[in-house]
């Protein structure tokens, strides 16, 4: 069976060398956390390692893999995908970017559900969202499409690549954009100062169209 779940020792499993996928610190300790807690993860999808009989390549799964690792588990739980390097560079490109979106209503109720059972600290190192994100989800009101258009607007994650030139310009212009907002969390700050940016360059494209 193609999708049959197989146990495989972690010492004959390898990340596929063009894996791009990577976690941050806090985001990796969540996920070690919450397999340490409940003892479950998803199978890793892995193929056949060419040139090295019995062993394995990790498609899809790397940091459960470097997880479990940590935990000090010996096998895990895999499900082997016959797939030749093309197919398999499609899917390292696809399974960690494909996704859907949170229904705000049923996201909130599922929040406050699990805060009447653990505090928001608590949550903040296994959900994906920290505390504060959480106790603002939490708390949010739903009178109406004003808060809608608020809810849709929360945390969208936004990814692009620049070179190190690049990128010490755009910070630099960030932290100008959005040293004011101090109260605000560092990535609050670069968010509201890349706005600022782009509304400023809107508008004045807006006026150089006029002239």
């Amino acid at each position: 069976m193609a999708n049959a779940i197989r146990s495989i020792a972690l010492d004959k499993l390898v990340a596929h060398p063009a894996s791009a996928n990577r976690q941050s610190r806090v985001t990796f300790g969540k996920l070690v956390r919450n397999i340490e807690r409940s003892g479950l993860y998803e199978p890793l999808i892995v193929r056949p390692c060419a040139g090295r009989e019995g062993c394995f390549e990790i498609i899809n799964g790397c940091h459960r893999w470097r997880a479990l690792t940590e935990l000090g588990y010996k096998r895990c739980d895999c499900v082997v995908w016959e797939v030749d390097d093309e197919e398999a560079e499609i899917l390292l490109s696809t399974l960690n970017r494909l996704g859907g979106t949170d229904e705000l209503g049923k996201k909130q109720a599922l929040l406050r559900r699990l805060n009447k059972k653990r505090e928001l600290a608590e949550l903040g190192k296994v959900l994906p969202q920290t505390a504060r994100q959480i106790e603002r989800l939490v708390n949010m009101e739903r009178p109406g499409a004003a808060v809608k258009a608020k809810a849709a607007n929360f945390a969208n994650p936004v990814v692009f690549f620049v070179d190190d030139t690049q990128q010490q310009i755009i910070a630099k212009a960030i932290s100008l954009a959005g040293e004011r907002e101090a109260k605000m969390t560092k990535a609050g700050r670069r968010a509201t100062g890349l706005a600022t940016i782009a509304k400023y360059f809107l508008d004045n494209s807006q006026i150089k169209s006029r002239s």
